[in-house]
Parts: C-alpha cells; structure tokens; sequence
C-alpha cells in the first residue's frame, strides 16, 4: 500500500505547477502556496488566536478625538478600536477596481443623496452610540485594532457591499471582451437598494449561475448579521471571518491552482462541501494526502518555511540580500556576494539587481511583512537598467494580494514602496523576542564585558567602602577565558588600587553578558 501511495504521490507530480498545501494538527493549521515548488505565501493559525480580520461587530463609541478625526470603539477586546473618520464615511472605489454606473432600473430618476464629510461624523456618531463596524487590520504592537463603518462580505467570485450602492469589476481582468460580458451579468443581478458588489479577479469566464448563487449566499448572511445585531448589545461580534482552511478556499482556489492538497480527512470533506456550493467541479482538485510522512517534509515545505526566517537570503547568481524588519520599516540590503564571474560588471549587477527583485517580491508576500520597505539595490549607472529593476518588481508585486505601492530607484539608488500591512508578519507570529540578547540580534564580546566587570567592582568597593573587601565574581566560561588569558594582569593591578579580594568562578548556565558579584565573606549577591 505504501508503495503505492509513493508512486501516486511523486516529487515531481507534487512539485509542478501551482498548488496549495494545508497542514492541520492540534494547535495549528498551516497553509502554502506553491508555484513550481517554490513556496511564495505561508499562512498560519493557532487555535488560541483572535484573528478578527473581517470580522464584523456591534461596538459602543467610547470617545473622539478631534485632533486625531478619529473615535475609539469599544468592540469587547482589551484594546478599543480606532475608527478614522474617513473610515466611517461611505468610501470610494477601490483603485484596483473600474466603476460601473447602474441604472435605477424603474426609468426614473435615482435620488440624489445626502454628501457626509468628516465634520458630520461625530454628529452621526456620538460618545456612546453603537455603530456596526468592520475590523479591517488586527492588533499590531501597542496598538488596537482598526475598523469601518464600509462593511464588505466576500464570496467566491464577488465582495458584497451592504451599505454602500457602487459597483465594480476587477482591473486585473484586462481583456475589454470578458469585461464587457461580466458588465452584462453584473447589470441583470438583483442586488438590493444602496447596496452594491465587486466581481473579484476569479469571476473571470465563470457563468451566470455561479453570480446568482454567490449572491444569494452573501445576501443570507447579511440578513444574518443585521438579526444579530437587533438582538444583542454593544459590544459583541455579530460576523466571525472563516478559519483558515475556509479563507483559503475562497481566496486561493483559482483557476490557475492545479490541486490542493490536505493532510486532514475531515478538512477535506468540509473544503468540498464549500467549493460544491458553487463549482463541483473544482471538488476533484481537492486530494486527501495520505502518507506517514508529515506533507511538509515531504514536499520540500519545511526548509523553505526555516529559510524565510535568515537574515540573509542567498539568490541563484550568487548575490544575497539582507532583510531588517522593525515596527515600523523594513530595510533590504542587495550585495553582489559571489556573483563576481562575468567580466561585463553592469550586466553582472543588472542581473543580481533584477533576480533580487524577483525574491524580494517573494520575501514580502512570504513573510507577510508590510508597511515602509526600503530596498538598497547595487548602484547602477544606467537609467534603463533601474527601469529594468523597477518593472520586474512591478510585475512581480501583481502577485500580491495584500496593496502595494512602488516608487522608481532614486537618484540615491534606493527603492521605496509600501505595502498592505493587516496582521502580524509572519516572524511575530511564530516567534518572540530572544531572552539572551533581547531581539538586537548581537550579545557583547567578551571584552566588553570584561571591562563592564572592571567598572563594576569599582563601584561595588567604592559603594560598601569598608564593609566588603572580599567579592566572588561568577561568569560565562568564554569571559572566564578572556579574564584569565587576557586580562590577569589588569585585574591584579585592580585588586592592588581597590585593596580588595577577587574570586572568579565560572558557570556553564550562565548566558555570555550574565555576571553576578557576591561578597565573599557572607555569599550574599551585591546589586550595582
């Protein structure tokens, strides 16, 4: 039977094309996305995570700031969210999506509405009122999280918006003929009044009935949502955004995804029973993995996933790349390396420019970073080759689910872009700061700390002038080393100023910058 299932399921098989491949166990449920073997999106969720992204709820205004133009709502979390006036104003299209003007459909003439700006927005929501509101970006760092009044539901081939009348089609569906057709099936739906839809990317070539199902769907659950929200009191959650198996379904199953592989049955069965709601076709896509070897071993997972974590990322040619994440920008650093062959030095760091910007593309997308990114790419001389640069980092982004936006290499040779930043990026999520060097990244020499040890019992003796004259000084075994290789000299010449007795003992559990001072005489542990 093993035999067989290893002929079934061939590297080769497994590897090629486009693929999804879930991981699902006890406290976690991973998901990567596959592009010829290449991991270029990594997902993960614990069970004890409050991932509320999308999630919709009945909150109470607890305060507004003016400066600021923004209120705090009180949602049921520890941290209220932070609702920006212009969040809470009927919001315009998205860029990424082309308008589409609706006819009123009576032959009259459609009601001209009421424009709100900021300045009516605490008249509409006062310190108190309750307000339904949409969690657009989770808790980062110090701060809550962000919401909107703009609620969407998203369904497989569209985004429902309830409280907002305009439509839209996707502009990376570029060809005018497919346009036009979704155009048409947009304009024969039954949408309610004031509300309005957004026909995603993968509505593309998809047949009427799928809209009308999709619609329906999404109409259910917002009269769901409304009835759960005339029956409770601010705050509770009246809308929880599917799991992560269910959000994958929806967002990542697309054409161009050739299978989705799950090591879980039961996920199995729940995921065809979503996606035949609306395609049975995409049913025979989904495959159980069936092996006593953990799938992301088995597919070449697990090292890329432990790869995404190095400071430093090697590229093919032979050059690296260094990423520094902080809170608020993420820095990326281009070097040459060992990509030093071709006697042609432009076109050598033309092509370790451009395979850079094809991994920093994927760097983003798989660690889930966001927010200012800095690139430093290698000095190029020629304007055409920063184009070159540019264009395949523009291409690359349109990947990229998450909203990018990229600027042209300045004259200083940087490239500044910004992207989408919702949750956590991936490093936050299955990692914390180091206790040893408390996320720096770096612990002092041995040295360093021979002579903060140095200083130390100077202010020790001078401190207990006359009480203590005898200190046991206990050390990580490397500083040991230096101590009595290095130093023996300068510390007899201290004891000979200090008039005082020094004892070094090392231990083996000690961390490198640990050093306790003792006094001899009783063992009790000085503090400086």
């Amino acid at each position: 039977m093993l035999s067989k299932l290893k002929k079934v399921f061939a590297p080769k098989r497994l590897l090629d094309g486009h693929k999804i491949v879930i991981n699902v166990e006890k406290l976690e449920t991973r998901v990567a996305l596959l592009e010829n073997g290449s991991l270029e999106e990594y997902s993960v969720e614990r069970s004890d995570d409050d991932n509320i992204v999308g999630s919709i709820f009945k909150g109470r205004v607890k305060n507004i700031e003016q400066g600021l133009k923004a209120m705090f709502v009180d949602i049921g979390f520890e941290k209220n969210a932070f609702l920006h006036f212009w969040d809470a104003i009927p919001e315009a299209l998205d860029a990424g999506l082309e308008e589409i003007k609706r006819g009123d459909g009576g032959g009259g003439h459609p009601k001209k509405k009421k424009r709100i700006t900021a300045k009516d927005i605490p008249d509409l929501y006062p310190v108190g009122s309750e307000v339904l509101v949409q969690v657009t970006k989770g808790s980062i760092g110090t701060k809550g999280p962000r919401i909107t009044t703009n609620i969407s539901l998203a369904g497989r081939y569209m985004v429902l918006m309830p409280r907002n009348d305009q439509f839209g089609i996707s502009r990376k569906i570029e060809d005018p003929a497919e346009r036009a057709r979704l155009r048409k099936i947009m304009e024969s739906l039954h949408v309610p009044e004031n509300m309005g839809i957004i026909l995603r990317t993968v509505s593309m070539g998809q047949r009427q009935r799928y809209f009308i199902r999709d619609l329906s769907i999404l109409l259910d659950q917002w009269s769901a949502i409304e009835e759960a929200a005339k029956a409770n009191k601010a705050p509770v959650c009246v809308f929880e955004e599917p799991d992560l198996v269910e959000r994958t379904v929806r967002d990542f199953l697309t054409e161009d995804i050739e299978e989705v592989l799950c090591d879980d049955e039961e996920a199995v069965n729940r995921m065809k029973d979503l996606v035949g709601i609306i395609s049975k076709r995409s049913r025979s896509r989904i495959s159980h993995f069936a092996s006593p070897e953990p799938i992301f071993e088995k597919l070449n997972i697990q090292k890329q996933i432990d790869d995404a974590f190095y400071r430093q990322v090697w590229l093919r040619c032979g050059g690296y790349l260094v990423i520094d994440e902080t809170e608020a920008m993420i820095s990326i650093d281009v070097n040459t390396g060992r990509n030093k062959g071709s006697k042609n030095v432009e076109k050598m760091i033309l092509e370790t420019n451009i395979e850079a910007a094809e991994e920093i593309a994927r760097q983003l997308r798989l660690r889930n970073i966001g927010g200012l990114v800095v690139v430093d790419f290698i000095d190029m001389r020629s304007r055409r080759d920063q184009q070159a640069v540019y264009k395949t980092m523009r291409e690359r982004l349109k990947n990229d689910k998450a909203k990018t936006q990229v600027l042209p290499i300045s004259q200083l040779g940087l490239m500044e872009m910004t992207r989408q930043r919702l949750n956590e990026s991936l490093s936050v999520t299955v990692s914390e700061p180091c206790p040893y060097c408390q996320g720096r990244g770096k612990v002092k020499s041995p040295i360093t700390i021979s002579a903060e040890i140095q200083r130390k019992v100077r202010s020790v003796v001078h401190k207990y002038k006359g009480r203590v004259s005898d200190l046991i000084i206990v050390v990580h075994p490397e500083v040991m080393e230096r101590l009595r290789k290095r130093d023996d000299k300068l510390l007899v010449d201290l004891e000979r100023r200090m008039e005082a007795r020094l004892t070094f003992r090392s231990d083996p559990t000690f961390h490198r910058e640990q050093v306790v001072i003792a006094d001899g005489s009783t063992g009790q542990e000085i503090t400086t």
